[in-house]
């Protein structure tokens, strides 16, 4: 079994607002080269836990380190380390773009500008412009590009496609898995589920400050209920197995993974018009752990 290096180690970490809210318990471990989705809705608790991993925000019970330092007590030599992006951008607005990424730069005692000229080209906009009237996808550009442009082993992304347009969300998939497969290790908290599906390797779900469910995306995947939509010639249709919903002959199925070819024998002995298959959807794993709406969390 291949070993794997913890990058972030987060253990029984809470932290309690006066109004009651907060993150609760929570357990992550970040290994070595992965990319690890956090997933929730507004007020659930991402932001603080992130918040708490750079070391802005003291715990009040628990662990918290990330390359072996303590995130409060080492919080310089960790900020360092790391690419960051908040949830909330707060830039100088005098400077122009520019300016601000080569202040970053210099101050990180950086030599690669062409690398970062790079990137600039990479997301299609004019940094010379003063921040004051860049529009918001614009100002998460620039924080996407002072993120990635130091090659930072770890990369701690809030809500990283705030902003953009979906063209513009695909290339920071692709930025993001050509990363990872450079091994850069990511923390990426995000309500968007396809970035999360098509960059994330382990995802955890928080709600109301607690994590409810915390698993590989790929075994999920290969391991939950598949769902077939079969078109039958006749209204004589198959009722072997769970149907979720049924029009006429049209009829939806839940299967299980182990029943699959049992399943698709079972169609052989009907006329069928259409089989569709539908994917997986994170979107829908998820929404069974927010069946309650009406909460809203710091």
């Amino acid at each position: 079994m291949k070993h794997k290096t913890p990058i972030i180690k987060i253990n029984n970490l809470s932290k309690i607002y006066p109004n009651g809210y907060g993150i609760f318990n929570i357990d992550l471990c970040v290994n070595q080269g992965e990319v690890f989705g956090y997933l929730g809705p507004n007020g659930a608790g991402k932001s603080t836990t992130i918040r708490t991993i750079m070391g802005y925000i003291k715990p009040d019970q628990g662990s918290c380190e990330v390359f072996d330092y303590s995130s409060w007590k080492d919080a310089a030599t960790i900020q360092s380390q790391v690419g960051y992006l908040p949830g909330e951008i707060a830039f100088p607005e005098f400077m122009t773009g520019t300016e601000f990424i080569k202040l970053v730069y210099n101050l990180r005692n950086q030599t690669n500008w062409n690398e970062v000229e790079e990137l600039i080209k990479y997301w299609e906009f004019d940094p010379n412009k003063k921040i004051k009237k860049m529009s918001k996808g614009m100002k998460q550009k620039v924080g996407l590009i002072i993120a990635f442009m130091h090659h930072p082993q770890l990369i701690i992304l809030d809500e990283p496609t705030s902003g953009l347009d979906p063209l513009m969300q695909q290339k920071f998939i692709n930025l993001v898995n050509q990363r990872k497969s450079q091994k850069t290790t990511f923390l990426m908290s995000s309500h968007i589920f396809e970035e999360i599906e098509k960059t994330c390797d382990n995802v955890a779900i928080i709600k109301s400050g607690k994590i409810v469910s915390s698993f590989d995306l790929e075994k999920l995947r290969q391991e939950n209920e598949r769902y077939y939509t079969v078109v039958f010639k006749s209204n004589d249709v198959l009722k072997k197995y769970k149907v979720l919903k049924q029009e006429l002959n049209s009829v939806t199925y839940s299967v299980l993974p182990g029943q699959v070819p049992e399943f698709v024998k079972d169609l052989n002995n009907y006329e069928i018009e259409m089989i569709s298959e539908n994917p997986f959807s994170l979107e829908k794993y998820f929404m069974n752990f927010y069946k309650e709406e009406g909460e809203q969390h710091a």
